[in-house]
């Protein structure tokens, strides 16, 4: 992408952003449960900034965390089905052809799904689970699930589990900050490597819960 593409990509993300903080302040848990959907298909659009602002507004009545986490979930999982439906339906060559042609206007690269496939690959159905609380990650992770023919049933529960726990951490971190909500994406640009550390970790200790009793069957059947 030359840098005159690439300025105009930004100045079209920055008035996407604008208007979705304006429709979630004037449209309520509609507009709330629209954006979250356009963010799973539009990653450029940062839930770190949609729910934020959503839960600053719980002091003024607007909305409650019970109902940014409910909405934000239902949201963020029918935009989830999208790329499933994506991996699902359509292979990975023809995948990557899209991503060339057409993941500029998304801020995408066919690097970005190499991350997720590796992902996916290496921890397996549960990293749509913790995958929900990494960026770009987020919505990249539905195409592996898809072309994996992951169960939907699975993938629909672990996206709205992993969704959920995302929408209410970032809205009570704006409900507790208030008209200075913004920090909110500041600190998780500052930090995020201690942040994708923290999620290493835990997917680390879940997948050691899982091998080392597997491994303690296996030795107690050879004896």
């Amino acid at each position: 992408m030359s840098h005159i593409e690439f300025f105009h990509v930004y100045e079209i993300i920055k008035q996407v952003n604008n208007y979705v903080l304006n429709l979630i302040s004037s449209s309520g848990y509609p507009g709330l449960g629209f954006v979250m959907f356009l963010e799973n298909v539009f990653p450029p659009i940062p839930s770190e900034i949609i729910l934020p602002l959503a839960g600053s507004l719980t002091s003024k009545g607007n909305f409650s965390l019970a109902g940014i986490t409910l909405v934000g979930m239902i949201g963020s999982v029918a935009g989830a089905w999208v790329f499933y439906g994506i991996g699902y339906f359509i292979d990975e060559k023809r995948v990557r052809l899209l991503i060339e042609r057409f993941g500029k206007w998304f801020l995408l690269s066919t690097n970005d799904l190499d991350r997720a496939l590796i992902w996916f690959t290496k921890y397996g159905n549960w990293v749509v689970f913790f995958g929900r609380m990494i960026p770009m990650i987020r919505s990249l992770i539905s195409i592996p699930a898809g072309l994996a023919k992951m169960n939907a049933v699975k993938f629909t529960l672990y996206s709205a589990l992993g969704t959920a726990c995302w929408s209410f951490c970032l809205a009570l971190a704006g409900k507790i900050l208030g008209d200075n909500w913004q920090l909110v994406e500041v600190f998780l640009q500052k930090y995020d490597t201690l942040v994708w550390i923290a999620l290493g970790v835990a997917v680390l200790a879940f997948a050691l819960r899982k091998i080392v009793p597997n491994i303690g069957v296996k030795s107690s059947s050879i004896q």
